[in-house]
């Protein structure tokens, strides 16, 4: 290596590694947005983003991916359009959330990481279909944890909709933190990508 160069082996080396990473081989939930285009048109999109829900559709197959455009201010305080995490939805009679069914019931864990009687058949970002075990009758609400197959927990509050038979009961997410439903989107995604590999194709190659 030249003695005037500016990065030494091990940077480069490590530079490597990332671009080998399969992690870059996915898309970042929260990527940039670039609109090429009239400055009239961009700024439109910006001032209807910072005021209004915006969002990107796309249809595939018998689903409708939703994208949401945020408006995210970088430290130069220059503002940025970004993609947040899509919402999948099934068309039908109605239009509903893309629902994960549970290879095996997961059961919901309370603060010390016990099984709290409530395990999770089917889940969308909206709500949950929960199977009851142990207790009495579905409760109208928990507050609990979600870790299938060891992923970090992510914090859920539950609010019976309904119960379907006896030990069956739909239940809505939505009073749940943005934070954690944001991440409760991201693990979806990602069973979205293993179920339909096919359209997410073009982001792993």
């Amino acid at each position: 290596m030249q003695a005037d160069a500016l990065l030494t082996q091990d940077e480069l080396d490590f530079i490597q590694d990332m671009q080998h990473s399969p992690q870059l081989n996915v898309a970042d939930p929260m990527s940039s947005l670039r609109v090429n285009g009239d400055r009239r048109i961009q700024s439109l999109l910006t001032r209807l983003v910072a005021n209004e829900q915006v969002t990107l559709q796309a249809q595939f197959n018998n689903q409708q991916i939703s994208f949401p455009l945020q408006l995210v201010e970088d430290e130069f305080h220059a503002l940025h359009l970004q993609i947040g995490s899509p919402e999948i939805y099934e068309d039908g009679p109605m239009l509903r959330p893309w629902r994960l069914s549970m290879d095996q019931p997961s059961a919901l864990l309370d603060a010390h990481g016990k099984p709290a009687g409530l395990l999770v058949r089917d889940i969308s970002f909206k709500g949950a279909l929960v199977e009851v075990r142990g207790l009495a009758e579905a409760p109208p609400r928990f507050d609990l944890r979600f870790a299938p197959g060891g992923i970090p927990a992510i914090n859920l509050r539950g609010r019976l909709r309904r119960r379907i038979g006896p030990d069956l009961a739909a239940y809505d997410l939505s009073r749940s933190p943005a934070e954690e439903i944001e991440r409760l989107r991201e693990y979806i995604l990602q069973a979205h990508r293993r179920a339909h590999p096919e359209l997410h194709a073009q982001v792993s190659s």
